[in-house]
């Protein structure tokens, strides 16, 4: 089973690519940079910890 790597942040809609930074729980919320730092890693949804994403290249 692939990490679904959603396209936005969930909070304010933020393009996100699939290289570049972006920050996810356990149940795959997905956030960018500025959203994650101002919830302070913690996810709105499930309270659980914001972890950076892995980053997927061209071609994977």
């Amino acid at each position: 089973m692939a990490l679904e790597m959603k396209t936005e942040c969930e909070r304010c809609a933020q393009s996100l690519k699939d290289d570049g930074e972006a920050w996810i729980c356990s149940y795959e919320c997905t956030f960018c940079s500025p959203c994650s730092a101002e919830m302070n890693n913690r996810c709105p949804n499930c309270g659980g910890n914001l972890q950076p994403r892995p980053r997927r290249t061209e071609g994977a």
